[in-house]
């Protein structure tokens, strides 16, 4: 469908980028995009995605906002408190863009109902501060080959990998089992601005997979540490016998379809 008058000029900033014009522009208001979290990282990201005109956004979230949130989840307000994470999250995104059909779910994610949740979306963005949710997302995403963008924070330093399930490295290939010795997130300190930091780059990463534009962090594991304002990355391989998607690989011999993905 064209674009309206109204918004040629909400997203014309966007429209000047060759990467993206007006074509690019329809498929974002085509698009659909869960967030999981509706915290720290989730904020921003569902901020700019709602921003950019991504045309459906889910979010997922069952907890309620606390006053200790609100040094780092922009989204909520002080008169937010007590109010669900996911209520209040939609509230300030349907008054920033009327074109993005906002849904929440305050169900806790399990594995009886985020199947049948993530088969409605074309883009997952993982926004947790726990293990056991994010190999459970990452599972669910291998087995319904729905790409995956993660994001981890803790203290001064944060991490971020893009997951395209059959081509690159999965989120359980890095983590085979949950890591023994991590305080939980909320006994650990965090810098409030950190979660800013990662989560628009998940929201810049998920626009570019949405539009099909630039390089994914994939088999890449950026490493981002505040203090000394640095980046740096680890690559990452597929492994074979990982329990997530080291089935996918065997498909791939079986059928003849077999390659080597390579670091780029």
């Amino acid at each position: 469908m064209p674009l309206t008058e109204q918004q040629l000029t909400r997203y014309e900033r966007n429209l000047l980028l060759p990467e993206l014009g007006e074509a690019g522009q329809e498929k974002l208001l085509s698009s659909r995009g869960l967030v999981v979290g509706a915290g720290g990282l989730g904020s921003p990201v569902a901020y700019y995605l709602a921003a950019a005109g991504v045309g459906k956004l889910g979010l997922v979230d069952n907890d309620r906002v606390e006053l200790s949130n609100l040094q780092r989840q922009i989204l909520h307000f002080t008169g937010d408190l007590g109010s669900l994470k996911v209520d209040s999250a939609a509230r300030k995104l349907r008054e920033l863009n009327p074109d993005v059909h906002v849904v929440t779910y305050s169900s806790r994610l399990e594995e009886e109902n985020i199947a049948a949740l993530v088969s409605e979306y074309e883009l997952i963005i993982l926004c947790v501060d726990n293990f056991e949710t994010r190999l459970l997302v990452n599972k669910i995403c291998i087995r319904l080959k729905k790409p995956l963008i993660e994001a981890g924070v803790l203290g001064w330093h944060g991490t971020m990998l893009t997951i395209l399930p059959g081509r690159s490295a999965c989120y359980q290939c890095l983590f085979p089992e949950i890591p023994q010795g991590i305080p939980p997130a909320g006994a650990s300190g965090l810098l409030g601005v950190l979660p800013g930091v990662m989560g628009l780059l998940q929201a810049t990463e998920a626009i570019k997979l949405l539009l099909g534009a630039g390089r994914l962090l994939t088999d890449r594991l950026l490493l981002y540490d505040a203090l000394e304002m640095s980046f740096r990355e680890v690559a990452l391989k597929r492994n074979p016998h990982c329990p997530a998607c080291g089935h996918l690989r065997k498909e791939e011999q079986a059928d003849g379809k077999g390659r080597t993905i390579s670091n780029q």
